[in-house]
């Protein structure tokens, strides 16, 4: 069996607002092999970045644990978890805003080198930084240049050397292709996939896209609402989806095909609030199966099958 980097056990994080609590991660329990990419999908609102970044304590848990090599993440103190910060990085969705536009990309690169002192010389940090732009294919000319000056693909390019550059295990990528053109998308996927095989890198790779995470992920995750609803191998997921709005996600895929078009599932109703939720189902109030206990029992998330887990009431 392969080695686990990373377990996660029945996190969650609340977040205080003027109605209540509102329940962006809400028990999640996982596990990712050394190497491998979890996919996370689900609608906007879910809490799939939440959760990703409260894996990396930039939000601090309300409770659980975050086993990082078996160490928990969150009985480290502050100098411990910068330390561990070496370990795992997160590129951001938006590599426009997560850039300082005052930084020419040389400068944003070598901040972790600096901030880490990794080396003693700047003549070695320079030397990284240029290591880093060749890795990730940014030419040489564009050590000087600013953010502004370059295209969405060459910035999300530089967001992911930076992740690089202190060597880590483990990398959260927050939607890093969403705001990209579909041809740029191709691109640093590929890059991304290439990075994984060389420097056997493990990825949680947040996505809404669900035909990007059947190229990229081993593993599939499916939340609504900060509850896990689904988990499964990639092709398990695709071939067999077991929870209703799985089912309805796959459907919303464009199919370039007139012939083999499956049937659209149409999702009716409001969406339940996160904000002290009820109990039962999430998804009940939207789902073409409902039944009464789905409005007063939350589901058990089940292993059906081999590697195939589902929270729902219809499985039983």
């Amino acid at each position: 069996m392969s080695e686990i980097l990373l377990e996660v056990k029945d996190l969650k994080k609340y977040f205080k607002v003027k109605n209540g609590m509102l329940h962006a991660v809400d028990g999640l329990s996982f596990k990712i092999e050394k190497g491998k990419t979890l996919g996370m999908v689900g609608e906007s609102g879910c809490g799939k970045s939440t959760c990703g970044r409260t894996i990396l304590r930039l939000h601090e848990p309300t409770s659980g644990e975050v086993l990082f090599e078996g160490k928990d993440l969150a009985k480290l103190n502050k100098e411990e978890m910068r330390d561990m910060r070496r370990e795992m990085q997160i590129i951001f969705q938006d590599p426009f805003a997560s850039l300082n536009p005052r930084r020419t990309v040389s400068e944003i690169i070598a901040d972790p080198l600096y901030l880490h002192k990794v080396y003693k010389t700047k003549e070695e940090v320079h030397k990284k930084v240029l290591e880093l732009m060749e890795v990730v294919g940014l030419a040489e000319r564009l050590v000087n240049t600013y953010p502004h000056e370059l295209d969405g693909g060459r910035r999300q390019r530089i967001g992911i050397a930076r992740a690089l550059a202190l060597d880590p295990k483990f990398i959260v990528c927050d939607e890093p292709v969403s705001a990209l053109d579909v041809s740029i998308q191709a691109q640093i996927l590929n890059l991304l996939k290439q990075l994984q095989k060389d420097r056997q890198l493990t990825y949680i790779f947040i996505t809404h896209d669900l035909s990007v995470v059947n190229y990229f992920a081993d593993d599939i995750l499916v939340m609504y609402l900060g509850k896990m609803v689904e988990k499964a191998p990639s092709e398990k997921l695709f071939e067999k989806p077991m929870h209703p709005y799985t089912k309805a996600l796959l459907s919303a895929i464009p199919i370039p095909s007139i012939h083999n078009r499956p049937k659209r599932v149409l999702l009716k109703g409001e969406i339940s609030s996160p904000i002290n939720p009820k109990p039962g189902c999430r998804f009940a109030a939207r789902c073409e199966y409902a039944k009464d206990e789905c409005f007063s029992k939350s589901p058990e998330f089940l292993e059906l099958e081999p590697e195939h887990f589902v929270a729902c009431h219809l499985y039983k």
